[in-house]
């Protein structure tokens, strides 16, 4: 999972990933587009970020996803 945009730091943001400079955190750009703000609307809204780093939060949050582990519970419903 490595970006150069994408950072984790421990003293920012209680360590969640944010755009590298900045405060702004991944899980930010995920809320707002699932909103259905546009990558327009987000970045006219903080103008420290790029279409670039918006689709670097997409990958790194994709990735994250890619590689978490899933244990089942219970049975599943077929």
């Amino acid at each position: 999972m490595s970006s150069d945009l994408i950072k984790s730091d421990p003293s920012v943001m209680m360590g969640k990933p944010v755009v590298s400079g900045t405060r702004i955190t991944v899980e930010l750009i995920l809320e707002k587009l699932a909103a259905g703000e546009s990558i327009e609307e987000i970045i006219e809204a903080h103008p420290r970020l790029t279409v670039e780093a918006v689709r670097a939060a997409l990958r790194f949050a994709a990735e994250a996803l890619r590689a978490d582990v899933v244990y089942p519970t219970g049975s599943v419903p077929r």
